[in-house]
């Protein structure tokens, strides 16, 4: 969709920054999504998403805040236990705002994933395939790969048409994973973006 001036259509929620931050539970794994505050510190919590292990569909459920009453957008695979599922994005009102998916050959040396939104196709990529390459020589080492992950990485998603930036999300040190986001392209929904950028460590190793 476009404006009567050729642009683009804006979505109609979009933050051009943020930040997410893992939190493990025994049952759940949770996220917080922070705004970004004008000097680049976290801001407040506009999100708190649980995903439930041992699912058999895929399911992320985002909540306005931590007494989690109110859901307010979440993602959904499409397949069952699937390593190239669809997944849809819904509004609080179950209306689909985008979805993505993995692209599985191409993953296996250096994770690639499809976005989409209205308007847009994008896909997105690890940043380095040297990190890539040496994460997936970590990860079959016994025992120790399932414990840490010493590799800072990075993902970078363009307009498929135009090779333009949509997203990125970039991976910073910590103990518990903690992720920059910037999308620079008003067509992508921040709800849309929250979930990729979940889906980014939730299902990182599907």
């Amino acid at each position: 969709m476009t404006t009567s001036s050729g642009s683009p259509q804006p979505a109609p929620m979009v933050v051009p920054r943020f930040f997410v931050r893992q939190r493990i539970t025994v049952m759940v794994n949770r996220y917080e999504i922070r705004a970004a505050d004008p000097d680049g510190s976290e801001g407040p919590l506009m999100a708190l998403a649980e995903q439930k292990r041992m699912k058999l569909k895929e399911e992320v459920i985002f909540y306005a805040d931590e007494s989690k009453t109110r859901p307010v957008f979440s993602f959904k695979a499409r397949q069952r236990l699937d390593v190239h599922a669809e997944h849809d994005v819904y509004d609080e009102y179950g209306s689909v705002l985008g979805t993505f998916s993995k692209q599985f050959g191409a993953s296996l040396l250096r994770s690639t994933w499809n976005l989409s939104a209205p308007g847009l196709q994008a896909v997105g990529r690890e940043r380095r395939p040297v990190i890539a390459i040496l994460r997936r020589i970590w990860d079959l080492i016994p025992y120790v790969g399932d414990i840490w992950v010493p590799f800072v990485f990075h993902f970078d998603f363009v307009d498929t048409a135009t090779g333009q930036p949509v997203l990125t999300s970039e991976r910073k040190k910590a103990i518990r994973d903690r992720y920059v986001v910037t999308v620079p392209d008003p067509r992508v929904d921040f709800r849309l973006a929250a979930s990729m950028a979940v889906a980014l460590d939730a299902l990182q190793s599907r």
